[in-house]
């Protein structure tokens, strides 16, 4: 294990990971972070593929991830990270759409959410609540409206000239 800290807009991000595997992106405060202890040393120049991609996301440049993952976690909890994978960039589901689409309850999908341990690479900040209201992210609803904020097309392709 080892584990690099990048800078982005919304603070510094911790990967963690394993060879060139990231199993873990924390957030500072971050409400499910592991014990930094487990993270094994620190290399900033670790994860590059992920690192990269993450810099173009925040440029606005990246729209999907492709850099090697891996999240650990029950059958539900990866059933649930994989149907959150589904949501395409710019849109939003409720925890209730995840609950149909795997076959589970609304409260238990967003255990599930809340537990996501590749955070923004398994875009979390798209699952809302009922009728979109904002609700938990383990990064903070500040984060998450950020998210979602860089997501949203400029005014001229939502056919708003003002």
């Amino acid at each position: 294990m080892k584990h690099a800290i990048i800078d982005s807009p919304i603070g510094e991000l911790t990967l963690v990971g394993d060879g060139d595997v990231v199993t873990g992106l924390y957030f500072p405060h971050h409400w499910t972070r592991p014990d930094h202890t487990t993270f094994g040393p620190r290399d900033d120049s670790a994860f590059p593929a992920a690192t990269e991609q993450l810099k173009e996301y925040f440029a606005g440049q990246r729209k999907e991830f492709d850099a090697p993952t891996r999240a650990e976690g029950s059958e539900f909890q990866r059933a649930v990270w994989a149907e959150i994978t589904k949501i395409p960039y710019g849109s939003t589901a409720t925890y209730g759409d995840l609950a149909t689409a795997v076959g589970g309850l609304p409260h238990e999908v967003g255990a599930a959410v809340g537990q996501n341990p590749l955070s923004i690479l398994v875009a979390c900040h798209r699952v809302v609540g009922k009728n979109g209201k904002l609700t938990g992210y383990a990064g903070g609803l500040k984060r998450k409206q950020f998210l979602l904020e860089l997501e949203r097309p400029p005014a001229a392709e939502r056919g708003q000239l003002w």
